[in-house]
């Protein structure tokens, strides 16, 4: 791509965020949040004025400033269903273009990289004020599915019993289908209870390691920027407390106070544009691995014990039933956190599992049939 060509882009793209933010201050109800929108347009309009200069100086055709098909859209959108309705798409494509400046000569001192970061974060952090659960906790902080919902401790020992025990009954089921020998199955359960615990254990070493580290990155950036431009970070802080419905003065009076003091500061910064708890960094990789190991084992054991105990069909029923009777129960914890009936949860819990088994269990005998 040409410098030109990549100005114009530059420059449409700019135009386009622009037309998207008017449309969506004009019909948002919060007047914080429609003056932080109005802002932002203003901003990206400087800075398609910064590329309209660069293609005049390159001696090419200055374009129109005419939002695309796509901007035009999105306005459409958010003027009849409102400004909530495109906001998750709108902060999803600041998130990921928050860099595309950096590498680009043309804005070396400028304020222009550090501009288009904080309106990723601002818009991140009105997505999870309006929808915490939803696409603005997705935006913020990407974690492993065990650890969702603030770390719930029950969530995280539910999953992971229902996945030892689904995956586990499945595999045994599919070998006592294609093989009478008590002592293969026992062998494949074994088998996939240790490696399905250490796969486990591992995937949620890395997870929690690999999160911990962007986090600290993350941080370390935000401290060399709270270091190195202050008035940056104060403005950043500016807009999302005027999001979250702070009257303007009342915000950049806060803003001020908190980078005068730089631990303070780099605290919120972390938590309100980055998504980050400072206090969730000390968690240790090597315990939720073990744990991950024991509540994926736990699970596990429960299709596999009726088989120590007796073999053949008389296993094979009493490892359904035990599964049976432990798929309700884990429906019945999950209720706890869906709020839906312990009944409902219950049976469709043992409804999939046992689905699952019978279904591996007739891929079992049609391989045994096909190989025996």
């Amino acid at each position: 791509m040409s410098s030109v060509e990549r100005y114009r882009q530059n420059f449409q793209d700019e135009i386009d965020s622009a037309a998207q933010y008017r449309a969506m201050a004009a019909v948002e109800k919060d007047e914080g949040v429609a003056r932080v929108y109005r802002e932002l347009a203003d901003m990206e309009e400087k800075h398609a004025a910064f590329w309209e200069e660069r293609i005049r100086k390159a001696g090419a055709p200055v374009p129109a400033r005419k939002p695309s098909w796509r901007a035009r859209v999105l306005a459409a959108v958010a003027t009849r269903f409102g400004a909530q309705a495109v906001l998750p798409t709108v902060a999803t494509r600041e998130y990921r273009d928050r860099n595309t400046y950096l590498g680009q000569p043309e804005t070396r001192g400028t304020r222009m990289v550090a501009q288009e970061r904080s309106h990723a974060r601002v818009l991140a952090s009105i997505l999870v004020a309006r929808d915490p659960g939803g696409a603005g906790g997705e935006l913020a902080r990407v974690e492993g599915r065990h650890r969702r919902a603030s770390g719930n401790a029950l969530r995280a020992a539910v999953l992971g019993a229902n996945d030892g025990l689904c995956s586990n009954l499945a595999l045994i089921m599919g070998v006592a289908g294609a093989s009478e020998n008590a002592r293969a199955v026992v062998v494949a359960g074994l088998a996939g209870l240790v490696a399905g615990a250490f796969s486990m254990a591992f995937g949620e070493w890395i997870s929690v390691t690999s999160s911990r580290e962007l986090a600290e990155r993350e941080i370390g950036v935000e401290r060399a920027e709270l270091e190195h431009a202050p008035d940056e970070e104060r403005e950043e802080l500016e807009l999302i407390y005027q999001a979250r419905g702070l009257p303007k003065d009342e915000a950049k009076e806060i803003a001020a106070r908190l980078v005068r003091d730089p631990k303070s500061a780099l605290d919120v910064l972390s938590r309100e544009e980055l998504g980050i708890d400072p206090s969730e960094l000390a968690g240790s990789a090597r315990t939720a691995a073990a744990t991950s190991f024991f509540l994926f084992s736990f699970g596990a054991i429960f299709p596999l014990a009726p088989f120590f105990a007796t073999h053949g069909r008389d296993a094979i029923l009493a490892s359904a039933g035990l599964s049976a009777v432990v798929l309700f129960v884990i429906g019945a914890a999950i209720s706890v956190l869906t709020g839906r009936s312990v009944l409902f949860s219950g049976m469709r819990q043992l409804a999939i599992g046992l689905a699952t088994a019978g279904l591996t269990y007739g891929i079992g005998r049609l391989v045994g049939v096909a190989v025996g």
